[in-house]
C-alpha cells in the first residue's frame, strides 16, 4: 500500500466513503505524495510520452500560432503568453525559438507557467534558462496579472478531476471510494440518488462529469472576453457529450487500476470538448472547432516545417523528424498502453480555439471537422 493510500484510509474512517473526483485530486495533487508534485513522469523512463516531446514540430508550430493570434489581435504593446500544465517546458522553448522570426511579439511577451510541481517547475527553468522572453511561474491561472492574453494547453485538461454517476434502480447514484475489510480501497455507490440528474440511460450507465475542467475554463474564457485573446486547447477526448467512463491509470507505460497505487501512476479521463465549449460560450468567449489535431497540425503547416528541418538534417535526424510527424498526424490505430489498439494521435487528440470577440477564425480552424469520433 502507497503512502498515499494509507493517509486516504484514515479520511474515510473519519470521514466517510470519498467521491470520486476528490480521490483523483488527492492522487495527482497531494502536497506531499501527489504524482505531479514528487516527480517527472514525462517520457521513456516516466508512464508516457507527449506531443512536445516527440516532435518539436508541435511546439514550433503552437508558437506561431501564438504570434499570429497576437497579430490578429492588434499587436498589443504587452500580452501575456500562458502555458497551462507546461510539462518540462520543451513546448514553450520550441515555441520561443520558432518565434525568433517575429521579433516584435517577442518583445511584447511575458511568459507566465503554470505550475504547482516543485519537480517541474525546477526542470522548466533549466530548459528555459536560455529563453527570449521573461519567464514567471505561478500555481493557478488565476495570479496571472490582467492584460491581453494568449493561453497554450497541451494534455492539461485530462488531469483535472473527473465525478462518476452509475444509473441505478432509484436514480443517479456518486461513485464512491471506500476501504475493503481486506485492507484495499474499493469502488462503490452511494446509496441517494443525485436530484439534479434526471438523464435517461440503462440500468448501470456511467455519467462522467467534468466539473473541474467546465469551471477552469470558464475562468479562462471570462479572461479572454474581459481583456481579449485567445487559447488553444489540444488534448485526448471526445468532441460530443456522452456517456461512459474514461479513467485511466498508466504506470510505466503501461495501465493500472487506479485504486491499485494512488499517488504512483497517472490518472486521466477523456476531456469533453462539448463541455469545455458550453463553458467558454458562457462566459462571453467564441469556440472554434474542435477539430482533430491531425487536420489542425496539417492546416497550420506541420508538413511543411517538417521538410524545412530535413534540409539542415542528416539522414538519422531526417528520420526522426518524419517518424515524429507521423505519429502526430496518425489516424489509424495503434497498439497503446499494454498492447491494446487505440486511435492513433492525430484523431484522438482534438484542437479547441477560444477567442475574444471580434477576432477572425483562427489558423487551424478554416475547414470543418473530417473525422471527429
Amino acid at each position: 500500500m502507497t503512502q498515499l493510500a494509507e493517509e486516504i484510509r484514515v479520511i474515510i474512517e473519519t470521514e466517510g466513503p470519498m467521491p470520486f473526483d476528490r480521490f483523483m485530486e488527492l492522487c495527482l495533487a497531494h502536497p506531499r505524495h501527489g504524482y505531479y508534485l514528487t516527480r517527472d513522469p514525462f517520457g521513456v523512463d516516466g508512464d508516457f510520452v507527449t506531443a512536445p516531446e516527440i516532435s518539436q514540430v508541435f511546439g514550433e508550430l503552437l508558437g506561431l500560432w501564438a504570434a499570429h493570434m497576437w497579430s490578429v489581435m492588434g499587436r498589443p504593446e504587452r500580452v501575456r503568453l500562458v502555458e497551462l500544465g507546461p510539462g518540462r517546458g520543451t513546448l514553450m522553448n520550441d515555441a520561443l525559438r520558432a518565434c525568433r522570426v517575429a521579433p516584435e511579439f517577442l518583445a511584447a511577451v511575458d511568459v507566465h507557467m503554470i505550475e504547482t510541481s516543485p519537480v517541474l517547475r525546477e526542470r522548466q527553468r533549466e530548459t528555459l534558462a536560455q529563453a527570449q522572453a521573461p519567464v514567471s511561474w505561478a500555481p493557478s491561472f488565476d495570479l496571472v496579472p490582467d492584460g491581453p492574453l494568449i493561453v497554450l494547453a497541451n494534455e492539461f485538461f485530462d488531469a483535472l478531476p473527473v465525478r462518476h454517476f452509475v444509473r441505478a434502480e432509484n436514480g443517479w447514484c456518486e461513485k464512491l471510494i471506500g476501504n475493503g475489510a481486506d485492507g484495499r480501497l474499493f469502488a462503490g455507490i452511494s446509496p441517494t440518488p443525485e436530484p439534479l440528474i434526471h438523464a435517461e440511460a440503462p440500468i448501470g450507465s456511467v455519467l462522467e462529469i467534468g466539473a473541474a475542467s467546465h469551471q477552469y475554463m470558464a475562468q479562462v474564457a471570462r479572461r479572454i472576453a474581459d481583456f481579449g485573446g485567445a487559447a488553444l486547447v489540444i488534448d485526448y477526448g471526445h468532441a460530443q457529450t456522452s456517456l461512459g467512463e474514461t479513467v485511466q491509470a498508466l504506470w510505466r507505460h503501461q495501465p493500472i487500476d487506479p485504486l491499485e497505487a494512488p499517488g504512483e501512476c497517472d490518472v486521466t479521463a477523456h476531456v469533453d470538448f462539448a463541455s469545455l465549449a458550453r463553458a467558454a460560450e458562457a462566459s462571453g468567449a467564441n469556440v472554434w472547432g474542435p477539430t482533430t489535431q491531425a487536420q489542425f497540425l496539417t492546416e497550420i503547416g506541420a508538413l511543411q516545417r517538417a521538410e524545412a528541418l530535413k534540409r539542415r538534417a542528416t539522414p538519422a535526424q531526417a528520420a526522426d523528424i518524419d517518424s515524429g510527424v507521423a505519429r502526430l498526424l496518425s489516424t489509424a490505430p495503434e497498439a497503446g498502453a499494454g498492447g491494446r489498439m487505440a486511435p492513433g494521435m492525430g484523431s484522438l487528440f482534438k484542437a479547441l480555439a477560444v477567442t475574444s470577440y471580434g477576432l477572425d477564425r483562427p489558423p487551424g480552424f478554416d475547414q470543418p471537422p473530417t473525422d471527429i469520433p
